[in-house]
């Protein structure tokens, strides 16, 4: 069930957001919410590239809270647009992660 529910956050609900964002563009939204998963081409710096047991947040570079400080600061301080776009994209991959962390970790907080 996890993993569905990871997939389905990373895939399904982001139409979702794209559509609330700007229902006339939501086209290009969803392609904008779907390139933020370049994110995680930082896993690829990893050994193992892929570990189902690994939290991504504070471990990949492009998941460290530095950055999500800067993904928040991006949403924050951007005005509405494509821009502003991929920053809660970005923000909301993070939340995706973080949830996957804790069901990974019967949702123990020490390990974040």
């Amino acid at each position: 069930m996890q993993p569905l529910i990871h997939y389905f956050l990373h895939f399904g609900f982001i139409a979702i957001i794209a559509y609330v964002y700007d229902k006339e563009n939501f086209k290009i939204n969803y392609l904008i919410l779907l390139a933020t998963m370049l994110i995680d081409l930082d896993h690829l710096f990893a050994n193992p590239i892929f570990d189902p047991k690994r939290c991504s947040i504070n471990f990949h570079f492009l998941h460290t809270y530095y950055a999500w400080v800067i993904y928040l600061i991006g949403f924050i301080f951007t005005k509405k647009g494509k821009l502003q776009l991929a920053f809660l994209g970005l923000n909301f991959h993070l939340i995706t992660d973080l949830i996957d962390c804790l069901w990974s970790n019967s949702w123990d907080i020490s390990v974040l």
